[in-house]
């Protein structure tokens, strides 16, 4: 396409036709000559650095726009010259001062009232105090004149200020200038009286006295930041480092800036006539025409992403105009949406437009002929994609690619458009969708009648002619059965912008129009799929739930009648609580061979499910505590009785279980993504999440009342030991989760130590009480407390051992608290276990301190691998900065790990060993500086760990803790390779 068939097909689009001479050439188009020279303004006097996606160079700009706007050389030296003559605009930084954090405290408090001072220095300007010439780190007042220096507001008694407060700072020349900010403490005359009154510490005090030698009302520097204008980009947001003008405290904290290159007073006639918001509509409008017919002449559709050319000059032009993301979202969605209905694109573009506008609506406020432009837009596009949808069999033909995604991605951008708050606001409901899908169908009807019907009206040429129709209808009818009314459901869900449209009806409207006239004649080839089918059952729904949850009372209480509460097979629960789980697995096993079509229908039949069930399982726990209370009376053996206490709490445990996998079960998950759109989400979240989680917690309640009981009546039978109390705790802690294990044992230890409990102390073997007691203290402990008990644990049999089995690895280890580092070498190991084939080993060392939590930004270091040695020498030195207080944590150690390395698979396990923190030369303060020559050798003999551990075991069983489940899966990975070596 050339230049002027380019550009008449983009004055088209704009309604500029005419503006087009008879020729056909635009050379009288004044809208175009002045948009030409708006851009050609805009690239002349570019400001900033490139981004990396942009172009860099303006020659590419100049040839990409002559080509967009489609001009021929001679115009385009016209305007260009015309654009070099006009008065360049005023160059500005629009700088936004957001907040500091780390910055000096100042003050005899420990903190400062820092305020900032900011503007440009051009390299020409001299300092505004002569005095000051020779400083090599000058600051703003010195530098700049006093009425071009601009201030913030004073934050008080802070050491992260927060301002967010934006000057705009004019300069000449982007080469020379320089942006300076300098960072102050206010400095307000107090009394000495006040300044003893905010006294801390012993720094304060200094600060005093230091005050006291300054003059009074003099403010201190906190730091400045100077930043080349060249060096930045049109947009800016970083951090930037506060630097001192002394070495005194080089770390000063660091400034959070914005930064944006702009004009003012743009000389074009576009930029003094027209608001910014408009004039970038255009241009946008113009670019975006250009991509989407050079995409048209290449015979590719274009996917909405523009050119880098484009980009760039698009960003240029609203940067310089200062232009908000709001409005360039609106300018996005006015030229898109116009040309949508013009050009062949990809409908999905608008897509992020219209999002964006419904974000940021409550944040801009528009002028009244901008929201008048913006309901047009809204108007004209819903108007334009509804007669496509209406015609949808014609402009979506299944027989063209990627129509189906066509019609989906227009079907979404209505539905977006139409729920966004803008298009509320503005624009009246949308018209119903029904009776114009209805009215499309009937066309489509019609015309496929009228394109069939014969030539020669014969009895033969009209059945012919019939039987043509009635397959093409009834090939449509599968189509919208199996694609098009999916598509609908998927999309439009109930309705179009707020206008009650019943998916499932757009079927059925489909059906009902276009059997219409043909019904009768349809064939008798085979039966048609039935829809609907299952309306026939609804009536019975409701007579079938209650029948399930009466069945399943009735052997509930059958299988509680029978059950002697003895332990079922090798389980921990008894017989009743396996009757009941049957029936929870056919009542799930029904849900889905039920699978209801319908989800609102579907939603109400599993709330009524999950209603019976959690009655049910609230009366199991009454019941079953009342057949152990009577199996206890005829008895009459308190031991029985416990035990039975026991079986209980197991048994409802177990029922726990079962509620708590129901979701899973009775998938949820896919329940919600059906009633998407038709059941309000908090309401799925009343009625089936909160009422499973209120179930639980009575289940919960309901075994801290049995193991209640059951402390009570070992407390108040003399002649009741406590040994088969312990059993059942060490046998059910695993079955247990932490907060029951904390409550319950509470409730214990009340009975336990009770005044007046009737338990004579002399009856309790001390030794088993004394296990409960550590086991008790274990169970209530959180997992980073078990974690570092372990590490204590290994610590202790690290210093029992004098065995080397395994071999021994030689240290030296110093603590320096003046510079808070840990030193460690590793000087060799000896007597290693050969653990290749060759009677070897290919050794190494990994070094890392432990508990992980507290030390969790510290990284493990490891040695060099020693090829072929059982006595490997390392000789390798590593330091590890880490606190002294860290070092006296309960548990801390450095951990020394012993592999032999595998070339194929996992390293091998030499050994490990365990240094304690606590115990390092020099850890305090009186032995710090002492020689590293002088430093003890220390020989720590390998060891491996234990493949069970009562700690490791408590940590497993609580599977929601992620921290836990990775120790232990360590742990065990250690234990597994040291059986495999013994």
């Amino acid at each position: 396409m050339g230049a002027g068939g380019s550009r008449r097909g983009i004055l088209q689009l704009w309604g500029c036709t005419e503006l087009l001479s008879p020729r056909g050439d635009t050379r009288c188009a004044p809208q175009l000559a002045l948009l030409y020279e708006e851009v050609l303004y805009t690239i002349l006097h570019r400001l900033g650095k490139p981004e990396p996606q942009h172009v860099g160079d303006c020659r590419e700009l100049y040839c990409y726009v002559q080509k967009a706007f489609g001009m021929d050389p001679e115009e385009h030296s016209a305007i260009m010259q015309q654009v070099m003559e006009l008065e360049s605009p005023i160059y500005c930084l629009k700088a936004t001062v957001k907040e500091a954090k780390g910055i000096l405290g100042k003050d005899v408090s420990g903190l400062s009232d820092p305020y900032c001072l900011l503007g440009i220095e051009a390299r020409s300007q001299e300092p505004a105090h002569p005095e000051h010439k020779k400083r090599m780190k000058a600051v703003v007042k010195d530098l700049i004149p006093e009425d071009q220096i601009h201030r913030t507001q004073v934050m008080n008694q802070t050491l992260s200020p927060v301002w967010n407060e934006t000057f705009i700072l004019e300069f000449k020349d982007v080469e020379t200038a320089s942006f300076h900010l300098d960072m102050w403490d206010s400095d307000v005359v107090e009394s000495m009286r006040h300044k003893l009154g905010e006294l801390t510490d012993l720094h304060g005090l200094k600060r005093i006295f230091k005050d006291a030698r300054k003059d009074k009302g003099q403010d201190d520097f906190l730091g400045n930041v100077v930043v080349r204008l060249k060096d930045l980009h049109c947009w800016n947001d970083q951090w930037y480092q506060l630097e001192p003008r002394t070495e005194t405290y080089p770390e000063r904290g660091h400034c959070h800036l914005q930064f944006l290159l702009t004009h003012k007073k743009r000389a074009t006639t576009s930029s003094r006539t027209q608001p910014s918001y408009t004039v970038h509509r255009h241009l946008l409008q113009q670019l975006v025409s250009h991509e989407i017919l050079q995409h048209q002449a290449g015979s590719t559709s274009w996917d909405g992403e523009l050119s880098s050319h484009a980009s760039t000059v698009l960003y240029l032009h609203a940067t310089q105009k200062d232009l908000s993301d709001f409005h360039q979202d609106m300018a996005q969605w006015l030229a898109y949406s116009k040309l949508y209905q013009s050009l062949e694109f990809n409908s999905s573009c608008l897509l992020h437009q219209i999002t964006s506008i419904e974000y940021r609506w409550v944040q801009e406020r528009l002028r009244p002929e901008q929201k008048a432009e913006l309901a047009e837009s809204f108007q004209s596009l819903l108007t334009y994609g509804v007669s496509l949808i209406r015609r949808f069999r014609i402009i979506f033909p299944l027989s063209v690619p990627r129509s189906k995604d066509r019609l989906q991605s227009l079907l979404r951008v209505l539905v977006q458009m139409c729920k966004t708050k803008a298009f509320h606001e503005l624009c009246t409901p949308s018209p119903d969708l029904t009776p114009l899908l209805q009215s499309g169908t009937a066309e489509w009807f019609h015309m496929q009648k009228q394109h069939l019907k014969p030539m020669v009206k014969s009895i033969e040429e009209n059945s012919k002619a019939l039987s043509k129709l009635l397959l093409e209808v009834i090939e449509d009818l599968k189509q919208c059965q199996k694609i098009w009314n999916k598509l609908f459901i998927m999309v439009l869900g109930s309705s179009l912008g707020g206008v009650g449209v019943r998916a499932g009806g757009v079927r059925v409207l489909c059906c009902c129009c276009a059997v219409g006239e043909a019904s009768a004649f349809i064939p008798r080839d085979g039966p048609l799929a039935l829809s609907n089918f299952h309306q026939w059952f609804e009536e019975a729904l409701p007579l079938w739930l209650q029948k399930a949850y009466s069945t399943t009372l009735e052997r509930a209480h059958r299988a509680i009648q029978m059950d002697q509460l003895k332990p079922y097979g090798y389980h921990k629960h008894s017989t009743s609580t396996v009757d009941l789980s049957t029936c929870y697995a056919q009542i799930v096993t029904t849900w889905q061979q039920l699978n209801w079509p319908d989800p609102e229908k579907a939603f109400m039949i599993m709330v009524n499910l999950l209603e019976d069930m959690c009655k049910i399982s609230l009366m199991y726990c009454k019941l079953i505590k009342e057949r152990a209370e009577a199996l206890s009376l005829s008895e009459q053996n308190e031991g029985e009785a416990a035990n039975k206490l026991c079986i209980v709490v197991n048994n409802i445990k177990q029922l726990r279980l079962l509620m708590l996998k129901l979701p899973e079960q009775l998938d949820w998950n896919q329940l919600e993504q059906r009633t998407r759109g038709i059941i309000d989400p908090q309401q799925i979240q009343n009625a089936l999440h909160n009422q499973l989680d209120s179930t639980v917690a009575c289940l919960d309640h309901e075994v801290r009342d049995v193991v209640q009981a059951l402390a009570t009546k070992v407390t108040t039978c003399p002649h009741l030991s406590i040994i088969p109390l312990m059993k059942f705790l060490e046998s059910e802690l695993q079955y247990l989760n932490e907060h029951l294990v904390q409550e319950n044992f509470k409730s214990l230890e009340r009975c336990f130590h009770a005044e007046g409990c009737g338990l004579p102390l002399e009856t309790i073997n001390s030794a088993a009480f004394q296990t409960l007691e550590t086991h008790l203290a274990l169970c209530s402990a959180p997992s980073r407390k078990l974690i570092q008990k372990y590490f204590s644990n290994r610590i202790q049999q690290q210093l029992d051992t004098s065995s080397e089995k395994y071999g021994a690895v030689t240290i030296k280890a110093l603590y320096r608290p003046s510079e808070q580092k840990l030193r460690v070498e590793v000087l060799n190991a000896t007597n290693l276990i050969p653990l290749d084939s060759n009677g070897s080993s290919d050794p190494f060392v990994q070094l890392t301190l432990e508990p992980r939590h507290e030390f969790p930004e510290v990284v493990a270091r490891t040695t060099q691998c020693k090829k072929n040695e059982l006595h490997p020498l390392f000789d390798e030195a590593f330091d590890f900065l880490i606190p002294a207080e860290k070092c006296r944590q309960e548990g801390a150690c450095l951990l020394l790990t012993v592999f032999d390395y595998d070339v194929l698979g996992a390293n091998d396990l030499e050994g490990e060993a365990f240094l304690p923190l606590c115990r390092l030369p020099g850890l305090e303060p009186e032995q710090d500086g002492a020689e590293p020559g002088r430093v003890p050798q220390t020989r720590l003999p390998l060891t491996h760990p234990k493949p069970t551990d009562e700690i490791l075991r408590l940590l497993e069983s609580r599977k929601g803790d992620k921290e836990a489940q990775a120790f232990v899966k360590l742990r065990k990975q250690r234990a597994k390779q040291s059986k495999e070596t013994e």
